[in-house]
């Protein structure tokens, strides 16, 4: 289903009539007057690109005949609808209404010979699916299509174009031990591989010719807030677009190699995703109407799609993890009761089980929110993918806080208002959800200064020994350590830009507050450090296990917590004001490189434009970033330097990629201004404005070829 099936529609303002060629005598069926209406309609809109007997044209290739039938013989026609009703024609997708699609559909499984006992109606979708393409029809097209455009001439032959690479004639299904340690050319899952570091093992692209990166091919993405990190996996790039779009691409070239659209239902706000994760031979993702459902990795056909149960006011803008054979997503929420992280099987997609990410009376954590009623508790909102350690077999997820402070900020006599389970690590065993241990690295947060990113596993010294653990950090830019297997605390880093915690219990990691910081409607204003948007926020860092060193950005900014009279971001009754430290040198974009083993800043890099990407290591030296100001960059890993720069069309959202084909390393970043980071910070740096028109792309880089 490559290339041929993507030129299926073309737009084009002619109209000519084609007759009613091939309808039965006397009085025509249901199904005829559809494929009749569905010659008129190909006249009007697909002839003078496809050629007026479906044989090809100039513009674009033939729907019937044997190269048409390589793809689509046997195909349900609910098949083809779908994908001509989501894709055609192209940069005008879903310009025709449904009835429209349902008529060129029934044209063209006419023009290759199949019927239908009745109309081809969408509204039953059961009984359209039932309707298969049968053999092709090699039989000769209609000459002329009214216009003098009738396509290729077959008197003075083409000379034989050449056969693009089949990325897919040698597929293979994903399994889990290369989801835990990918081939170095590969990046498998969201920060490459189960275990997050973000790091990749390739050295072609390194310091000493990271000058002469070069742009290798850049495709357009559907235009809007676009925050996917690809994936990649032996020559295939897969990137989720905005609008539920997903694309397969030769990630050599460039060259599309499928398109899925979702039709959304009408209403539904498109929300961008963080991440897809592949398992076996499908392609796993979330879907802004809040579906779970599996593509064909091979040609983006739906493999399965179930509703999330339960799903009233929930947002999926996080991603899939798939882990086990389960297929893990985590929600965002401020209903009552809290959000929920769900699981379902990845082969047929049945749910399997719930979690509430807010603790209910009665079950472990219960009685942490100071008394209130179960519909009275609210957030644990999960916005970011998990990962996964496959030596202990624990899938670690990250909640974030709530923003229903008031009823929890101060405890009452008897109770406790810990709030478990915000800002928490939570370990389960995939198949059946059973929480193994959960670390809570800040109780009852009153500043937003959420801890839902990623959870970084791997090996670490710790007091002179190897550790497997767990490494994860907040707004904050306190990096806590703990044991992978047991959830115990070890030990917290500070990134130097928070100023109000002013505890850490040694043993337990329990983190207390400035009491003169706490805000509320009945205290003065509060200034400090970070801002509730970060500091650290939604970038991932990148950990290169072998060194120990990790590598993350974050803001320079502070906030003034401000009472008022009713209402209130937080209900405590304080809005949040952006300010700048007292201090302050204008260079917002701090990037450091930590020693995870000692505590210590090794280097820190400082820049007037924001960071709004993850980091990306690799084995070559190396760390790439983007900032708000539409640049792309690479840096020394051992010092911070900053070795090259490329501009971008549009603001970077997401982490950037490396991966190798046929022995060549390429770089991809995607942009589409669209994460909270990317709006910038206006009033801070107005010489940097976001741009007005938001495009969107995967850009990709690479050495030049010898």
């Amino acid at each position: 289903m490559a290339g041929l099936k993507w030129a299926l529609l073309g737009s084009v303002a002619a109209t000519m009539s084609l007759g009613a060629a091939g309808l039965a005598q006397g009085i025509p069926s249901p199904f005829e007057l559809q494929v009749q209406q569905g010659r008129t309609l190909y006249a009007a809109n697909c002839a003078a690109c496809h050629g007026a007997g479906l044989d090809g044209g100039q513009f674009a290739a033939g729907l019937k005949g044997p190269a048409f039938m390589a793809s689509w013989s046997g195909v349900p026609a609910s098949d083809l609808f779908d994908y001509i009703s989501t894709s055609m024609p192209p940069g005008g997708s879903a310009s025709l209404g449904e009835a429209e699609y349902e008529a060129l559909t029934a044209l063209i499984l006419a023009e290759n010979g199949g019927t239908s006992q009745e109309a081809l109606s969408a509204a039953d979708m059961a009984a359209f699916a039932q309707v298969t393409i049968p053999l092709p029809d090699t039989g000769p097209g209609e000459e002329g299509n009214g216009i003098g455009l009738p396509g290729i001439t077959n008197r003075y032959p083409f000379p034989a174009a050449p056969d693009p690479v089949d990325r897919f004639a040698n597929y293979t299904p994903v399994t889990s031990e290369q989801l835990a340690n990918p081939e170095p050319e590969n990046w498998l899952t969201w920060r490459r591989g189960h275990e997050g570091h973000g790091f990749s093992p390739l050295t072609q692209i390194d310091r000493s010719n990271v000058d002469d990166l070069q742009v290798a091919w850049s495709q357009a993405l559907p235009p809007g807030p676009t925050m996917d990190e690809p994936i990649v996996r032996d020559g295939v790039l897969y990137v989720f677009g905005f609008g539920d779009e997903v694309f397969a691409f030769d990630a050599v070239n460039g060259r599309q190699l499928w398109r899925y659209r979702r039709r959304l239902p009408e209403g539904t706000a498109p929300l961008s995703k963080k991440t897809m994760a592949l398992w076996d031979d499908k392609l796993v993702i979330a879907t802004s109407d809040l579906h779970m459902m599996a593509l064909d990795a091979r040609t983006g056909r739906p493999v399965w799609d179930v509703a999330v149960p339960d799903a009233e006011g929930l947002r999926s803008n996080g991603g899939p993890l798939v882990a086990d054979g389960v297929a893990m997503i985590g929600f965002a929420s401020q209903r009552d009761g809290g959000s929920v992280i769900q699981a379902f099987d990845a082969t047929t997609g049945e749910h399997l089980w719930t979690f509430n990410t807010i603790a209910q009376d009665g079950t472990p954590g219960g009685d942490t929110w100071n008394g209130l009623a179960n519909e009275d508790r609210h957030g644990g909102s999960v916005w970011t993918s998990g990962t996964y350690d496959p030596e202990t077999g624990l899938a670690l997820w990250g909640v974030a806080q709530t923003y229903d402070t008031g009823p929890v900020r101060d405890v009452l006599p008897g109770m406790n208002n810990d709030g478990l389970y915000t800002n928490s690590t939570l370990a389960f065993a995939p198949r059946t959800g059973k929480l193994v241990w959960y670390f809570q690295h800040q109780a009852n947060d009153q500043y937003d200064l959420d801890w839902v990113f990623e959870r970084v596993v791997g090996k670490l010294e710790v007091d002179g020994e190897e550790r497997r653990v767990i490494i994860t950090g907040g707004k904050d830019g306190l990096i806590d350590t703990l044991d992978a297997e047991t959830g115990e605390y070890l030990s917290t880093y500070d990134m130097g830009f928070q100023d109000y915690i002013v505890a850490i219990d040694p043993e337990t990691g329990r983190k207390t507050p400035d009491p003169a910081l706490l805000p509320g409607r009945d205290r003065p204003a509060v200034f400090m450090c970070p801002h509730a948007g970060g500091g650290r926020n939604w970038s991932p860092n990148a950990f290169v296990e072998s060194t120990g060193m990790m590598f993350g950005n974050y803001r320079d900014t502070c906030m003034e917590l401000r009472p008022r009279a009713e209402g209130g971001f937080l209900t405590s009754g304080v809005d949040v004001f952006y300010s700048a430290p007292a201090d302050s040198d204008g260079m917002f974009g701090i990037l450091q490189g930590i020693d995870m083993k000692t505590g210590e800043v090794r280097w820190e890099n400082r820049r007037r434009a924001p960071y709004d990407t993850g980091i990306l290591a690799t084995a070559g030296g190396l760390l790439f970033a983007g900032g708000m100001d539409r640049e792309f960059l690479a840096f020394d890993q051992d010092s911070g330097e900053q070795l090259w720069r490329s501009a971008l069309t549009g603001v970077p959202n997401a982490s950037p990629v490396t991966y190798s084909v046929d022995g060549r390393q390429y770089v991809a970043v995607v942009t589409g201004a669209g994460n909270p980071l990317s709006f910038g910070l206006p009033n801070f740096t107005p010489e940097l404005p976001e741009p007005e028109i938001n495009s969107a792309a995967v850009t990709v880089y690479a050495l030049p070829e010898n």
